[in-house]
């Protein structure tokens, strides 16, 4: 994650996802007298009407309708942290920006594929909807979709969440395999669109909602403050995935299913869950093709710190039908939480 300055609270973050069948963790709620219609702003079209039209009258547009999030994304692309957009000046490096063949290619693949977000805004609606439900004040972001030049697939702002529509372009896209040191295949096999809507509703719980505390230094902690994160996804987002939720392929998520006892006794052997050196735990915990030292030849799963304490935060709930989301969400003692689940990995 990367922080620019707090004036313009941008938060970078990445992660990255794929879509298969529902889970049956959720508690189905009814949100259908919710109030709310989401749509995500093609800021995209609108930067780049740019070209056509009087450069100065369209800048003004912008400012106006998109506020913070024209000056950050400015910054973003012209990779000037500094630049003033009230100093017209920097309209001299646009034009070169809209003049690069790599742009027009860009924004050619970007049109092919993202004709419209009409799926992507219904399923935000819902999303909202089910964050509204479980938390009414609540004040949701407005979401916009930008290029962000193969730099942030995701951005949050002051009031805003941004859609980096270059990294969303399909597993296939003829550009990855030119980032590969940015974005390894492991990464790139998930930036298709079917990810959009999930990877907003988390870095929302991430970022806004429910920030990692900085006293979660043990293993434990962090796979239950994962699980937390994962479980409030099982909840808001009831038609998505279990793979699509934590970035697995299906067979990734078949290999943790057929191990589980396995890894769970690993961790124990290790003596991994009070480890705090995150050197050692970050293995369990980070994005990677599999994980060192489980399975063979190289098929383990990652992550599985973060799928393990999934399924203990899975396990606490559905044995303590009390306890409500929010409740869940404030509880810090992941010892408690995990003694209370029973979790033997059966």
């Amino acid at each position: 994650m990367i922080i620019l300055n707090k004036t313009k609270q941008i938060y970078l973050i990445f992660s990255i996802s794929l879509i298969i069948s529902a889970c049956g963790h959720k508690k189905t709620v009814d949100v259908s007298n919710i109030k709310l219609d989401a749509k995500i702003e093609r800021f995209d079209k609108e930067f780049d009407d740019m070209r056509t039209k009087p450069m100065a009258a369209q800048s003004a547009y912008l400012k106006k309708k998109y506020g913070i999030f024209y000056q950050d994304f400015i910054s973003l692309i012209l990779q000037d942290p500094g630049i003033n957009t009230n100093d017209t000046t920097y309209f001299k490096l646009l034009r070169q920006v809209f003049a690069n063949q790599a742009y027009n290619d860009l924004k050619h693949d970007v049109d092919s594929v993202f004709k419209d977000l009409d799926k992507e805004d219904e399923d935000l609606t819902d999303a909202f909807k089910h964050i509204k439900y479980f938390y009414p004040k609540m004040h949701l972001p407005k979401v916009y979709a930008y290029y962000s030049g193969f730099e942030a697939q995701r951005v949050i702002g002051n009031k805003y969440f941004g859609v980096g529509l270059d990294l969303f372009l399909g597993g296939n896209s003829r550009f990855y395999p030119a980032l590969t040191n940015a974005y390894p295949h492991y990464l790139s096999q998930f930036f298709n669109r079917e990810n959009i809507v999930p990877r907003v509703v988390e870095g929302l719980a991430r970022e806004e909602l429910f920030p990692e505390s900085d006293s979660s230094k043990t293993l434990l902690s962090k796979m239950v403050y994962n699980g937390k994160i994962l479980y409030f996804m099982d909840q808001v987002l009831p038609d998505v995935g279990d793979t699509t939720k934590i970035g697995y392929t299906t067979a990734q998520l078949k290999w943790c299913e057929d191990y589980k006892s396995k890894i769970w006794a690993y961790f124990l052997d290790e003596n991994l869950l009070y480890e705090t050196d995150y050197p050692k735990i970050q293995k369990y915990l980070s994005v990677a093709p599999f994980t060192p030292g489980l399975g063979e030849r190289n098929e383990s799963a990652p992550k599985l710190g973060i799928w393990v304490g999934w399924q203990i935060v899975r396990e606490y709930m559905n044995r303590h039908p009390e306890v409500t989301l929010q409740q869940l969400m404030v509880n810090m003692d992941a010892q408690k939480i995990l003694n209370d689940s029973k979790y033997r990995a059966k």
